[in-house]
């Protein structure tokens, strides 16, 4: 048994692996169209006697938190033969994986789940949810006079990914994304675009879409200020003669509902993609805390499956918000048996970086029991750890 990158020769077997395990087909004409785009280094595979049993595409992504861009690694088409499973296959591929990204400095990783628990066995936790709207158009909002303009087709990735930069830095966990991606996982054949332009000509929103059965499907509402979404939403409530209702995505922080006349539309929230800390010291190093007076917490992080990981965390936070982080091996003497009264907090990966990340705030994960220690450390924590929604839009 071997573990290895796949060669480009091998994109055959990747592919009847992928279809099989996530039950889907592609022509031989599909398969030869996306064959070009076959990434052989990106995806890793467990061998046995040659033969491929289990994969893992392992992506090289860059993700926004507060603002800053952080290297990323996308776990990706988890698979695995059915007469292969509960062999262990996939347990080694996550871990190879978890210690290439340390290796190369991807400090954080995301994935969507099969299955939650499953995947929190191996440190990665839940980050985000979204909102689904389902809205008849009798309830969509008002339409307004707008001063910018409406330009529907627009395909220009320069121009749409300067409106997506602005709106996704203002989330936790949403993708930089490159041209490629646009091109091959954003955009596509099927999809509306429509761009809002603000008096002086600059764009300020756009919308993906389809309109299909007197239906319209949103992928995308983005804007950047409140003429760009009311412009946006009266572009949406034109489509009136042609719809019955629209769906779309939102973030869990929209306001919507309480901008409607009649708020009582259909409302879902759905649990959507897990992250992980890959390496606690470089994630709070490159942290943007807040700004206040030098202070200092530790943190005792439980990570059984990144043993890197483990142990007690110095975290020093200057005043501009910059941390120092340093590990201490072993306990000074007279504490082993007092871990507690050492370490201003103890946790697990897990509730690192769902804190981290801004899904849920430290003293909420205190009184749930999933951080332990001192009040005072919670305190700190809660001043130095900044607010944000985590979103994201798609899906890999």
């Amino acid at each position: 048994m071997e573990i290895r990158q796949l060669t480009a020769e091998e994109f055959e077997l990747r592919m009847e692996l992928s279809m099989y395990a996530f039950q889907y087909r592609k022509s031989a004409e599909e398969l030869e169209e996306i064959k070009p785009r076959f990434k052989p280094e990106t995806v890793w595979g467990v061998f046995e006697d040659g033969e491929l049993s289990a994969q893992l595409t392992l992506l090289p992504m860059e993700t926004y938190i507060h603002g800053r861009r952080y290297a990323m690694g996308g776990i990706a088409s988890v698979a695995t033969w059915p007469e292969k499973r509960r062999q262990g296959f996939v347990d080694q591929l996550l871990r190879h994986a978890l210690q290439l990204m340390n290796d190369t400095g991807q400090s954080v990783s995301f994935l969507h789940p099969f299955y939650f628990p499953f995947y929190r066995k191996y440190g990665w936790d839940l980050y985000i949810d979204y909102k689904t709207y389902t809205i008849p158009t009798a309830l969509l909002p008002v339409k307004v006079q707008s001063d910018g303009r409406i330009k529907r087709g627009v395909k220009d990735i320069t121009v749409l990914n300067a409106v997506y930069e602005a709106y996704a830095a203002r989330y936790n966990g949403t993708l930089v994304r490159t041209e490629e991606w646009w091109t091959y996982s954003v955009l596509d054949d099927s999809t509306q675009t429509a761009v809002y332009y603000d008096a002086s000509g600059e764009a300020r929103g756009y919308l993906l879409y389809t309109v299909k059965e007197r239906k319209m499907d949103i992928d995308e509402l983005v804007y950047l200020d409140e003429p760009s979404r009311q412009a946006l939403w009266t572009y949406i409530a034109n489509h009136d003669s042609m719809i019955t209702e629209v769906k779309l995505k939102a973030p869990v922080d929209d306001g919507l509902p309480y901008l409607l006349r009649d708020p009582r539309i259909e409302q879902q929230t759905t649990p959507y993609f897990m992250a992980r800390i890959v390496n606690v010291k470089q994630f709070l190093e490159e942290y943007p805390f807040t700004p206040g007076a030098v202070q200092v917490i530790r943190i005792t992080v439980n990570d059984p499956v990144a043993d890197w990981n483990e142990g007690i965390w110095e975290v020093l936070i200057n005043e501009s918000g910059q941390a120092q982080v340093s590990q201490r091996a072993e306990l000074p003497e007279g504490v082993q048996q007092d871990i507690q009264q050492y370490s201003s907090i103890q946790t697990d990966i897990q509730t690192l970086t769902a804190m981290m990340m801004g899904y849920k705030r430290p003293a909420e994960l205190y009184r749930w029991n999933r951080l332990a220690g001192k009040a005072e450390a919670i305190d700190i924590l809660e001043s130095r750890i900044p607010a944000a929604t985590t979103y994201l839009m798609d899906f890999f």
